[in-house]
């Protein structure tokens, strides 16, 4: 794949997140210029060519000027956890904001890392592709504010707007999910520790989605007029981003091998599909971290999060 020069800097909304500061990594190995846009000062990553910014994307009158002369949009930022109204205000209404800003500022690209939880994926109904049907609107906070957010950007007429929707994503980091903050509950109070166990737990290593986002805004994924080639030229575009699937029985006991406690299994109809990742691997995208080599950084890394855990333990 050629990458092409970026002259003007790429924003990147959550520049100290999990997915934030490795896509703010990702696009600096390449030589690209990063805004990193961070609440907090001294948050953003300490690399070479990444700049931070501190502002409040959320703001319709800071969110011009953070995306002023910007080359491309990056929006990572989505409250997870918090109550409804967070998650409407922070991750549908404030992505819209930055999003319609980087718009009538003449950015070109926007990226929005959104997630496969928005497809419909109850029991049964197999496997979803970039076509599948979105999730209902009793689905949960998290998977209808996604929705609602992916809804808003597919009407922002103009730039070229690319929906990466990841699954489960694996990687260290404070703020990571999967690797500290649900090891750390299950620590503290082992009733955290249950899942039911043929659930898919479809997945994607951090550095990897990484990746494909870099390849997205430096053009090493050409934009066009076929999107099972690459971003259809000003409009919207989703690619799905899983490298594989197993189930949360794999991921529970790993997890509750290391740190020595009990899972539980819970009971009920679970969705045993796929989250089909075909177009991003037509776009040139191939997932270089295993669940293997994933699953192994997890539990090498629980001592640091959880005192205690045993470290190198895990059941493949």
């Amino acid at each position: 794949m050629t990458e092409q020069r970026i002259d003007q800097p790429v924003v990147v909304t959550g520049a100290n997140g999990l997915v934030g500061s490795h896509v703010c990594a990702a696009l600096a190995e390449r030589g690209v210029a990063v805004r990193a846009v961070v609440r907090r000062s001294g948050t953003a990553p300490a690399l070479d060519g990444v700049t931070e910014v501190v502002g409040e994307f959320t703001d319709p009158a800071q969110a011009p000027g953070l995306v002023e002369g910007a080359a491309a949009l990056v929006t990572t930022v989505h409250p997870m956890g918090t109550d409804r109204a967070t998650q409407e205000q922070v991750g549908v209404e404030g992505t819209t904001t930055i999003a319609t800003a980087a718009r009538e500022a003449g950015v070109g690209l926007l990226v929005h890392v959104s997630t496969a939880s928005v497809y419909d994926r109850r029991a049964g109904v197999g496997d979803v592709d970039e076509s599948a049907d979105p999730v209902p609107d009793d689905a949960g906070d998290y998977p209808v504010t996604k929705r609602d957010t992916d809804a808003r950007l597919e009407v922002l007429d103009g730039p070229t707007r690319v929906l990466v929707r990841p699954p489960v994503i694996l990687g260290p980091g404070e703020s990571s999910l999967w690797n500290t903050l649900r090891p750390r509950a299950m620590a503290e109070d082992p009733a955290e520790a249950h899942a039911t166990p043929d659930l898919t737990f479809a997945w994607v290593h951090v550095t990897d989605l990484a990746r494909l986002v870099g390849d997205v805004v430096t053009g090493a994924v050409p934009i066009g007029e076929d999107p099972e080639a690459g971003p259809v030229a000003g409009e919207v575009t989703a690619v799905n981003a899983a490298a594989g699937a197993s189930t949360f029985r794999h991921y529970l006991e790993t997890v509750t091998t290391a740190l020595g406690v009990e899972p539980t299994w819970d009971d009920g109809p679970a969705w045993q599909g796929r989250v089909v990742s075909e177009r991003a691997r037509a776009w040139g995208w191939q997932p270089q971290v295993s669940l293997e080599q994933a699953f192994r950084e997890l539990v090498e890394d629980l001592p640091e999060v959880v005192p205690g855990a045993v470290s190198g333990t895990s059941r493949s």
